[in-house]
């Protein structure tokens, strides 16, 4: 048995109000002990291993609810257009080309870059997702991962298949660092038919659902003219809703929307980079949260974004709501409750997200000690308003030290980076 105990600034998140200037947290295994001020750990807690941070903030680790990983393998090579445009001319084809080799390279170059910018936890939605298991494995994060189903694609079926066979194959992999859900990619692009097929089987087998919802106005004229409903009232009337289910973006709601995903707890994968990169739009965030719908943080994939920094996204979706409803919309500790607790409750992980004892030890430490943190009026003020994915000095999953002092542990990063490079450019140069 392995016993940790850290020393630093704690910002547990269990309360606006609870924040260790000067605590410690005791770690066994992969599970929290302890939370308090110094000097607080029982005398029976003899630690291994002290790990001292005293200019340190350490927190939960950042929980992306909405990401395509292997996504890095198209940085930055289509940039600066709509999203179908974006998606029909420029990714789909380039996709079209990419192996299972580089989905589990890019994916790995992805979960290189979410360790050190302090994310322990990703909801990833893509293909040949047992490549993407594979590194979520190697690399020692926590995700959650459903199989991309395009139903009206020719390999919709073999996709439908393949998600079926993720959930028998990989569902509590890794002492429970993976968990899949099925990922119907939208309403526009799967039928009703094949949309109550994913919710039957995923009921089966006792899995969530992850799916874009109302991201575009293309999206909402293209449903309302197939059904006359709304893509939220479409998939209520289909019976999707009732589980667990993860809707991304959700920028085009209305009322009777909003009052729907409440009602069914849908919960909220809020992308407000993309969304402003693809002009797509902002989403009511304030008024989801009013009504009780949980709402989690994500990226979206690195094409259309073009990073993984959840620090960055914190700052958007704060910034982009103050623009369109005021200043004091979604002040810092809302947003870093979406960020963590409200990540995990988003993905249905019921035991991260905080610091407090029982809970899996996934945290980050942030560098303090630095120009841009001082004075240090409000700590989650710092955290969403000025912090960016460069501060993040150590990252813990489930008791495993990923990064100490800025140095991956799990992944030789160097080498995974020109092997991307490679296998990116090889398949530009071919279409």
């Amino acid at each position: 048995m392995s016993k940790i105990l850290i020393r630093a600034m704690v910002l547990p998140m269990t309360g606006p109000e609870d924040f260790y200037p000067e605590g410690e947290i005791g770690i066994e295994n992969n599970r929290i002990l302890f939370v308090g001020e110094k000097g607080s750990a029982p005398g029976s807690f003899i630690p291994d291993q002290i790990i001292d941070l005293p200019e340190d903030v350490v927190m939960p680790g950042l929980i992306n609810t909405h990401t395509h990983a292997a996504m890095t393998m198209l940085r930055s090579y289509a940039d600066d257009l709509p999203l179908m445009p974006w998606l029909q001319t420029k990714i789909w084809p380039f996709e079209d080309k990419m192996s299972d080799e580089d989905i589990y390279w890019g994916t790995l170059l992805a979960l290189g870059e979410m360790i050190q910018s302090g994310t322990t936890t990703m909801l990833d939605m893509y293909a040949s997702m047992d490549q993407v298991a594979k590194a979520v494995l190697e690399a020692g994060t926590r995700g959650v991962l459903s199989r991309g189903l395009i139903g009206n694609a020719p390999n919709g079926e073999r996709a439908f298949a393949e998600n079926i066979d993720l959930v028998k194959n990989y569902h509590g992999a890794g002492q429970g660092r993976i968990q899949v859900m099925f990922g119907p990619h939208a309403p526009y692009t799967c039928s009703g038919e094949f949309l109550q097929r994913v919710k039957q089987e995923a009921d089966r087998l006792g899995v969530g659902i992850h799916i874009h919802v109302a991201e575009t106005e293309d999206e909402i004229k293209t449903i309302k003219e197939q059904y006359g409903k709304t893509p939220v009232q479409w998939l209520e009337e289909l019976g999707l809703f009732g589980g667990h289910v993860v809707a991304a973006h959700c920028v085009h709601l209305t009322e009777e929307d909003q009052e729907i995903m409440a009602q069914s707890k849908v919960f909220v994968a809020h992308n407000p980079e993309s969304n402003m990169k693809l002009n797509s739009g902002t989403a009511p965030i304030p008024e989801l949260r009013s009504r009780g719908v949980v709402v989690g943080l994500g990226t979206d994939g690195t094409s259309s974004n073009n990073n993984l920094d959840m620090f960055g996204e914190m700052r958007s979706a704060a910034f982009q709501q103050k623009l369109v409803k005021g200043a004091t919309a979604l002040p810092a500790y809302e947003v870093l409750q979406m960020a963590t607790v409200d990540g995990a409750r988003t993905l249905g992980l019921h035991d991260v997200g905080v610091l407090a004892p029982g809970y899996k030890a996934d945290l980050i430490s942030i560098n303090f000690d630095q120009p841009h943190f001082y004075p240090r009026f409000s700590i989650p003020a710092h955290l969403v308003y000025v912090a960016h994915a460069g501060d993040v000095r150590t990252v813990m999953v489930d008791g495993k030290i990923l990064m100490q002092e800025r140095q991956l542990m799990t992944i030789d990063i160097k080498r995974v980076c020109r092997e991307v490079e490679r296998r990116a450019k090889g398949i530009a140069q071919g279409l």
